[in-house]
Order: structure tokens, then sequence, then C-alpha cells
């Protein structure tokens, strides 16, 4: 895929998941990516995302998305946790999308709209 391919209107979870598969395997990997290394390092990455919101107030962290390069600093932190989602997703072999479906359709039942 082209950077032109990407985009979330266009681009299936299937496909994600496969990039991240690819890139994994490209490296020789596989040995390193069990549930449990998996699942920390995307603590540790989601630890980096709060960085960057760390000590502000809720305006200055609002005013984060209108700073093109703190703004890029984030979706970059934000990409690794998803590439370790979907690392944890390949390895336990999860359907994300019925498996996100699943649980909102419990938050629903637990939190009611009313």
């Amino acid at each position: 895929m082209t950077s032109s391919d990407h985009g979330d209107d266009v681009t299936p979870v299937r496909a994600l998941r496969e990039m991240v598969e690819q890139f994994v395997a490209e490296r020789n990997w596989h040995s390193f990516h069990n549930p449990k290394n998996l699942a920390m390092s995307l603590g540790i990455e989601t630890g980096e995302l709060m960085e960057h919101f760390q000590w502000l107030t809720l305006e200055e962290a609002a005013a984060v998305q209108n700073d093109p390069e703190r703004k890029h600093e984030v979706g970059e932190e934000l990409a690794d946790c998803l590439a370790y989602i979907l690392a944890i997703a390949n390895v336990m072999d999860f359907d994300l999308s019925s498996t996100l479906a699943a649980k909102m359709r419990r938050n629903a039942e637990k939190y009611p709209a009313d």
C-alpha cells in the first residue's frame, strides 16, 4: 500500500494487522512477541502518550491539537499504542472488530444513555 492508500475510510483493520505482522516478521521479532511482553510494551507506550499531557490544564491539553508539531508527536505515540494493540490481536488471534462491538454492547448495558 502506498501512503495515498492509507486512511481510516479505506484501510480495513485486517490490513493494519498485516502491516504490523510484516514489520515484526521482517525483523524476526516473533520470539519476543508474546502477550506479556506486548502488554508491557503497550503500557510503556501509553505512558509516553500521557507524558504529552502531563501537568497541562484542560485548556492547554485541548490546544495540543492546534500545534502541528505537538500534535504530530502525540500521533506518533498513538500509532505506537495502536501497533502494540494490533500485535496483541495478532498473537492472541482476536478479531478486533467483533471484540470491540461486543464490548460496546456490554458498555451500553452497563452505562445506558438515559
